[in-house]
């Protein structure tokens, strides 16, 4: 009887050969896998691609019994953990950075929207250079991360890259620095602006301010420009 075969793709090679399984029906037992290309993610993400392979049945070799149930794909989660990690730890290869270690760990669902994000935390004694002048150098790692782990993982980019807990601290000193500078916008009764921010730090303030019953904040300005305004509720 002649073979049956199907061709599957996954940010890596198991993944690629569960996404088969499912598509045929039949256990890993029953199929010849062929690894038709391996994973890359590619230089700094030109030329990366998927796993791809090529899984075959066949039914000449079925056994009497009624056959086995697939074996379950990767969940998401556990495909994008593996990839953002591995893009992660090549770019710090990349750039010399020889003692880092990737640790992740998924978020609780946002307050907004409740969504969960990857949290990515690098460990090293190489902080200030990751980190950069005002965390330049942390956000541009980021957006390349994202970049990378959204080609490989079919758009996926709700990830955060942290340094030695930087981006926590930070964190809880623009939650101080917000509500502090809420007061200072009622006493005066004057907005007050704020330096520009990038987008993930403006989100902690307007976070940190949302439910404050006199005031509210607003982004004005364009770019890397753009900054936080704290308005007094009862301001004309």
């Amino acid at each position: 009887m002649p073979s049956t075969s199907v061709e599957a793709t996954g940010p890596d090679i198991e993944a690629a050969i569960a996404r088969g399984l499912a598509s045929l029906g039949v256990g890993r037992e029953r199929v010849e896998v062929e690894v038709l290309e391996e994973p890359s993610r590619g230089v700094l993400g030109l030329g990366a691609h998927a796993a791809r392979v090529r899984l075959t049945v066949h039914p000449d070799q079925a056994p009497a019994a009624a056959p086995q149930p697939p074996a379950p794909p990767a969940s998401t989660e556990e495909a994008e953990t593996r990839a953002a990690c591995q893009v992660l730890t090549e770019l710090l290869r990349r750039m010399g950075v020889r003692d880092a270690q990737v640790e992740a760990c998924w978020s609780e669902p946002d307050p907004v929207d409740h969504q969960v994000s990857l949290l990515l935390n690098v460990k090293t004694a190489d902080e200030d250079l990751l980190v950069g002048p005002r965390g330049e150098t942390l956000e541009a790692l980021q957006h390349i991360t994202r970049l990378l782990v959204g080609h490989e993982c079919a758009g996926f980019t709700r990830l955060f890259v942290d340094v030695n807990g930087h981006r926590a601290r930070r964190k809880q000193v623009l939650s101080a620095l917000a509500l502090r500078l809420a007061q200072q916008a009622l006493d005066t009764q004057r907005t007050v602006v704020l330096e520009p921010m990038p987008p993930d730090e403006r989100r902690i303030v307007h976070l940190a301010l949302r439910d404050h019953p006199a005031v509210r904040t607003e982004s004005i300005g364009e770019g890397e420009r753009r900054k936080v305004t704290i308005i007094p509720r009862s301001a004309r």
